[in-house]
């Protein structure tokens, strides 16, 4: 079928009609083409198409900077215009909050999306994933089917240089792991790397089952990448469930430290830190420009992982409660509060809902998992005192539900919402949302 397509989705689909009108989720195409496409399914409502020739390129259609780029599901965006990218991600905020939050004022609050990184060369992580067949094990990215794992040689959405030890680090790790999985007939799960350009260091933490494992040999196959740590993560349960069962360190300080907001943040292999550096920093700039912090002010942050939020709050208020439900989280927060020298905060683990603080707050941070907020937890926020809240979101539609939610229950209104690029060439956007009092 031929289709013009109309534009991009939160997905790595792009939206056209056919002439009865149906609509039709087209991969492989960016808003403005004209394309020839082959049905993919055929359903009641809607159909899946993916595009077999481009007719007539789009304005917006660029040459991918990364000849993997069309064929890992990583960078489903990497065909289009940086600009554009930005502007369809702001589209697609205003949109979820019209359609799923029923926000009429949505064009007016959603302002233009922020940039405050590199279009490329921007991550601090890479992830590679594992893949065995027979006694051949090959570490690399996952192809668009997601299933199928493809070895690659480089990765530039990695912040690495482009000369030196680290150009080749990708290669390096993969090649050392693979050999030494096949060698071993060893089972990895999944291999994260996480390479700092601030502070110089580099952690490889090697996701594994709990059981026997070549500590000796792994060490010695990745001396040639001079991390700064090495780890086993240890995980037992179901693949659909799978748990944290330990930590091993291997060599080195066993975790990975990052420069952000004028201060130092030292994490463990589990715990969650934002891929993007200086994406990370402007999300606390903005909560921070929201929140408008004062010296005399009770500061809570929920869901406040090991303290990207809470060391700068706690720099700047009087007191902060933080909570956090997942155990490695809350130690790194409690060894990252020392080591800043803050005894200002009260770090407490567990659910947001049933650990929602007694103190009354002046000023309240909230950065929910993709889920959003339980229904629980947006009517104790209401009940708060506090004059603003800043909502940090990875989710469109979680977070027109949640606005949605506290306009009905009538204690604050969203004046703002920001999105912020922190997932160039991908659909991901993060949104800083200002609530303010009525």
């Amino acid at each position: 079928m031929r289709l013009k397509i109309e534009r991009m989705t939160y997905g790595a689909d792009a939206i056209a009609h056919t002439e009865e009108g149906k609509t039709v989720f087209v991969s492989g195409a960016v808003a403005g083409d004209v394309v020839e496409a082959e049905l993919v399914s055929d359903g009641k409502s809607f159909s899946r198409a993916k595009v077999t020739e481009v007719i007539e390129a789009s304005p917006d259609r660029v040459a991918p900077a990364w000849p993997f780029a069309s064929i890992l599901g990583c960078t489903p965006w990497a065909a289009m215009a940086y600009p554009a990218q930005l502007t369809a991600k702001r589209t697609n905020v205003v949109d979820a909050l019209t359609r799923v939050g029923h926000l009429a004022d949505a064009e007016d609050l959603v302002t233009p999306c922020d940039a405050p990184g590199k279009p490329w060369g921007y991550r601090n992580k890479a992830e590679l994933a594992f893949m065995r067949e027979g006694r051949k094990a090959t570490l690399g990215m996952y192809a668009q089917d997601g299933t199928t794992v493809v070895r690659v040689e480089e990765f530039p959405l990695l912040d690495l240089p482009k000369k030196g030890r680290d150009a080749k680090l990708i290669k390096n790790v993969s090649g050392a792991l693979s050999y030494l999985a096949g060698s071993h007939e060893l089972e990895i799960e999944r291999v994260g790397i996480r390479r700092s350009s601030r502070t110089g260091d580099l952690e490889v933490a090697i996701w594994t089952p709990t059981g026997a494992f070549p500590r000796a040999q792994a060490r010695r196959v990745l001396d040639a990448v001079h991390a700064s740590s090495i780890v086993r993560v240890m995980t037992k349960g179901p693949a659909k469930a799978r748990k944290v069962a330990g930590v091993e360190r291997l060599t080195g300080a066993g975790s990975w430290s990052e420069k952000i907001a004028g201060g130092t943040m030292r994490l463990s292999a589990p715990s969650f830190f934002q891929v993007n550096t200086a994406g990370a920093e402007r999300l606390v700039e903005l909560v921070l420009e929201a929140l408008e912090p004062r010296e005399e002010d009770v500061a809570m942050d929920l869901y406040s992982g090991a303290g990207t939020f809470t060391l700068p709050l706690a720099r700047r208020c009087d007191f902060v409660d933080a909570v956090e439900s997942y155990g490695p989280a809350v130690r790194d927060l409690r060894r990252n509060l020392e080591e800043a020298r803050l005894d200002n905060v009260d770090a407490v683990g567990g659910d947001a809902g049933r650990e929602f603080p007694d103190d009354e707050a002046d000023i309240i941070v909230v950065d929910p998992p993709r889920a959003g907020l339980a229904e629980d937890v947006v009517r104790q926020l209401s009940e708060q005192p506090a004059r603003t809240i800043a909502y940090v979101s990875c989710d469109p539609a979680t977070l027109a539900r949640d606005l949605a939610r506290f306009r009905e229950i009538g204690a604050f209104d969203p004046v703002s919402v920001t999105p912020v690029d922190l997932f160039p060439q991908t659909f991901h956007v993060e949104t800083v949302t200002k609530l303010q009092r009525r």
